[in-house]
């Protein structure tokens, strides 16, 4: 497989275009038009993952606030948090009166981000649902923040590269996967969510692709469905404890031929440009199950 370049540029580069002076206009994911009539200067970012989008266009400082768990670039950590995934403080995102506010749809309160509309504060609204969204979020969001060709350049990359791990493994045999989110309760991965993409990239089939987001699923189903590959991801980077319950089952494949893997959920759970990692990572795991 040809190497896969890591898009983790944060730096602002000299073909940055700051100096934009027309209305900048783009659409978010709630079909709404946002148009601005300078690059943002002040922004704040209500998830971490769109933190992380607009460090790699180049616009991480003219970020003023950012949501809990932003931690990544790790100057990310220096920002004043506003709020954390159920709750925003109202009162302080309005007092460094930000002049875009990106916003997450699924994991924002809504009535918050409609009071902040109202107040006439810019929201763009994200709702990334697959590895191809990544790349669409950052050109938007370069062309807002001023960071137009960078934002399209790293969209054109990570698409290539993206394309190239379907190349590499798309059409390979298909893998039976089961991919364990959390133990207590058992929940998975169903068809509609990035990781479920991945799988797909990697010539994967997920046993639960037929349900929602986020289904709880029991032992049983998982015994019935005798996945050729388990893959987990628990709250940090080390491998979970609880996936080492999965031994005691041994007439599963995945066990018997010694596939049950862990993926850091930084790198499978945000829709980052470190999606990129995680999709590599899981169609190597994938690909073990094949040999």
């Amino acid at each position: 497989m040809s190497a896969v370049l890591w898009l983790l540029p944060w730096a602002v580069t000299a073909s940055d275009d700051l100096s934009v002076t027309d209305a900048l206009s783009v659409t978010d994911d709630d079909g709404t038009r946002i148009t601005l009539t300078a690059p943002a200067k002040r922004i704040i970012s209500l998830a971490p993952s769109m933190t992380e989008l607009l460090f790699s266009v180049g616009a991480g400082e003219q970020l003023v606030g950012v949501m809990d768990y932003s931690d990544y670039p790790p100057e990310a950590l220096t920002l004043p948090v506003v709020g954390r995934y159920d709750a925003l403080d109202m009162e302080r995102i309005v007092a460094l009166q930000p002049d875009l506010i990106i916003a997450w749809r699924s994991g924002n309160p809504r009535g918050a981000l409609n009071r902040l509309s109202e107040l006439g504060f810019p929201v763009y609204v994200a709702e990334p649902d697959s590895l191809h969204s990544i790349g669409e979020h950052l050109a938007r969001l370069g062309v807002i923040t001023g960071h137009a060709s960078r934002g399209e350049d790293l969209n054109q990359q990570f698409i290539e590269q993206i394309q190239q791990l379907r190349a590499n493994y798309g059409n390979k045999t298909a893998i039976r996967v089961f991919y364990q989110v959390w133990h207590s309760p058992m929940i998975s991965v169903g068809g509609e969510e990035l990781i479920n993409d991945m799988i797909q990239l990697c010539g994967g089939e997920n046993i639960f692709a037929e349900l929602p987001v986020g289904p709880k699923v029991n032992l049983e189903d998982v015994l019935a469905r005798n996945p050729e590959v388990i893959i987990a991801s628990g709250s940090s980077a080390q491998a979970p404890e609880w996936l080492e319950d999965w031994l005691d089952w041994p007439q599963l494949d995945a066990v018997a031929q010694q596939q049950l893997h862990v993926i850091p959920p930084d790198l499978v759970q945000r829709h980052s440009l470190r999606a990129l990692q995680g999709a590599t990572q899981m169609c190597e795991h994938i690909d073990q199950a094949r040999r």
